[in-house]
């Protein structure tokens, strides 16, 4: 089949703003129904809808368009928009995005004082309609947007706002005589490819095979579907020359070959790649979970070292300055004036600000180096600094930074908590900051992280000026681990059958992976040690047992795993930490830190320990064992025991053992001992 190869031109006159014209409207006394189609939570709209995902609303499907778009809308603020704290996690999305510049902005959204008030009318995320290719409810018309009307009547009502056919007779053999309106649903079959483009489904040219109608130029499409949730059961029907084909043989292996190839199009940018694609593309549906995986980034805000406040303050300086820094570098009075409001520099002596501005001067990295960083780069580097100040031994019994919003209290252990548990924590308060650096089609960013090109981009711009961030608030319980106790422990696993047998699985599973780099990339070096098994399944446990108790579900619940070896420059770490946390309020109810009290806590861990022995899919859970050509990357566990949500868990549910955690029937492998 060929489709049409023409690449469309973005117009910046024609980028999304759904309230571009409200000021001229309002100059003609114009009035327009301006209610809401839909909302979406700060969450959401960062780990499930961020742009170029498709968002379900009640009656029609839209986008979230790109960053570029989302300027259009913050510039109807006089003042600059918002920024989120948070030097250690922007260096790092700097890094990712190759961008030295890059800001973390929160969505563009305002509360209201008042339900009725219009304060935060004027911002919003832009999204279009996509698919844009609908079909009539009533008699199975097939057609663009542009073929049905849009009605959005009620303020209040975001669920009547629908698209319409005006024109509808219904379907044969129970044609009425007269026109009626009926509901558009979008039409939903699309076409992507791995490297995270998307497209429209060519239903007219896969109706004609490949090519063009013989009997009209804009011939008119049908879409029958006669079943429901058996995948791609519809039929395409032409009215002009009656030509008929259905959509399975779209499916599988055997209908690659009948689909075309990757026009490159990124809707979200209403652009398409410079250099086109021409990849692959496979069948997707609207609602498929894999059409949208979002690369993000996370940390824990803790108290900002004197290096990280020096390398912040010379950030600072450079981009508030930008030009005139190297103009007036040598002239501190100058600068001082320059920066007069902007930053906090009437406390530094000349010598500080001297040394912020060398620090703010200083050549950035060439883009070889920047590649070169971003190939050295490990994830774990973001987590060193929280694990070194959670181990931090403070003066009294509590340690509150006003800056950062961290609180620790210190908990005592009860005489009957599991010795091999050496710290507790309360984290009464934490902030926590996500960066959302691009997104991934067809896979998740953890299986294509060796192949850069397929994370597709935010913005139109090879280097965007900032990226959507969220800061969410909440609380947490720390745990440490006896770090002679989790080496010893695992220099023998090491050594063990089951853990070979682990490891194979991992290999295969690595060979497997969609990324085409994986055959230049050692599996061994992807694969979690050990301890990291231990503490994910102990965290899993945890979070089903304290679920039960603490108030919240198990799924606002998650967890923070700190699980790595002695390596160059990085001490050991065993803990973890469980915490809930929420971006529309400014904390939690204060459930989960009361399990942290001795008493409570040992009654929390003693019983997950005791439920983790038994699972009702025992014996075969309990004996689960990878084999060749078995790939999964989990062994003794299951739903029923300690799988969590995907909300909860930081690795999909992969690398968890019970056997790990506790002796089981047939193996002595546990690393905790369970009390008589």
């Amino acid at each position: 089949m060929t489709t049409d190869a023409t690449r469309f031109v973005y117009d910046a006159a024609s980028a999304v703003d759904p309230l571009g014209d409200l000021e001229q409207e309002a100059e003609k006394a114009a009035k327009h129904n301006r209610a809401k189609v839909g909302s979406g939570r700060p969450s959401s709209l960062l780990y499930t809808y961020g742009p170029g995902s498709i968002m379900d609303l009640p009656q029609f499907t839209i986008m979230s368009t790109g960053l570029d778009d989302w300027d259009r809308i913050w510039r109807r603020r006089d003042a600059a928009p918002p920024q989120i704290h948070a030097p250690r996690l922007r260096e790092v999305v700097r890094m990712l995005l190759r961008s030295p510049d890059v800001q973390l902005r929160p969505h563009p959204w305002q509360p209201k004082r008042l339900s009725l008030s219009t304060e935060g009318n004027d911002l919003g995320v832009p999204a279009r309609v996509f698919p844009q290719w609908l079909r009539c409810t009533g008699c199975d018309t097939l057609g663009l947007i542009s073929q049905f009307d849009y009605r959005n009547t009620h303020p209040f009502r975001t669920d009547l706002a629908c698209f319409e056919h005006t024109k509808c007779t219904g379907r044969a053999g129970k044609r009425t005589g007269k026109a009626a309106r009926r509901p558009a649903v979008p039409a939903r079959y699309l076409l992507a490819c791995a490297d995270g483009h998307l497209d429209e489904f060519p239903y007219e040219l896969w109706v004609h095979r490949g090519q063009p109608c013989s009997q009209a130029q804009h011939p008119a499409l049908k879409m029958v579907d006669r079943t429901a949730g058996k995948g791609a059961s519809a039929v395409i029907h032409c009215g002009a020359c009656d030509m008929k084909r259905p959509m399975n043989e779209a499916q599988g292996e055997a209908g690659k070959t009948k689909l075309p190839r990757c026009r490159g199009r990124h809707p979200h940018l209403d652009a398409f790649e410079p250099k086109g694609c021409g990849n692959e593309t496979r069948l997707m549906l609207v609602g498929a979970s894999n059409l949208w995986f979002p690369a993000t980034q996370s940390i824990i805000v803790m108290p900002e070292s004197q290096q990280e406040k020096a390398s912040d303050l010379a950030d600072r300086i450079r981009t508030t300055l930008g030009e005139k820094l190297a103009k007036y570098r040598n002239n501190l009075d100058m600068i001082r004036d320059l920066l007069d409001g902007s930053l906090e520099v009437a406390h530094l002596s000349d010598e500080e600000l001297e040394v912020a501005v060398e620090a703010a001067a200083a050549p950035t990295v060439t883009p070889e180096e920047q590649e070169e960083q971003i190939r050295d780069w490990d994830p774990v580097d973001l987590l060193v600094p929280e694990w070194r100040y959670l181990l931090k031994d403070f003066f009294g019994a509590r340690d509150e930074d006003e800056k950062s919003g961290l609180t620790l209290s210190k908990r005592d252990r009860d005489h009957a908590l599991q010795p091999e548990i050496t710290r507790v924590l309360a984290v009464e308060r934490l902030r926590k900051v996500n960066a959302l650096v691009g997104f991934t089609r067809i896979d998740d960013m953890d299986r294509v992280g060796d192949l850069p090109r397929r994370l597709a981009p935010l913005t139109r711009t090879p280097r965007p000026a900032w990226t959507v961030a969220t800061e969410d608030r909440g609380e947490g319980i720390f745990l440490q681990l006896d770090e002679t106790g989790v080496a010893a422990w695992e220099e023998r696993v090491l050594a063990t059958d089951l853990w070979e047998a682990h490891r194979a699985a991992h290999e295969r599973n690595f060979a497997r992976r969609f990324s085409e780099t994986a055959a230049n990339v050692k599996a061994d070096s992807r694969l979690k040690p050990p301890r990291y098994w231990l503490i994910h399944t102990f965290a899993h446990v945890l979070i089903r047992e304290l679920a039960i108790t603490c108030g919240y579900s198990a799924a606002s619940l998650s967890e923070r795993l700190y699980a790595w070896p002695a390596a160059e420059g990085r001490e050991p770490a065993a803990g973890l930490l469980i915490c809930t946390t929420a971006s529309d309020s400014d904390g939690t109810l204060g459930g989960l830190v009361q399990l942290s009290e001795p008493a409570r806590l040992q009654h929390v861990v003693a019983n997950a320990l005791e439920k983790a022995a038994r699972c009702s899919s025992d014996p075969v859970c309990s004996m689960r064992t990878p084999q060749d050509p078995e790939d999964f990357l989990h062994g003794a566990a299951c739903h029923c025991c300690v799988m969590a949500s995907e909300t909860s868990c930081e690795r999909a549910n992969r690398f968890l053992e019970r056997r790990f955690l506790i002796d089981l029937p047939g193996s002595d492998l546990g690393f905790f001992t369970l009390h008589e």
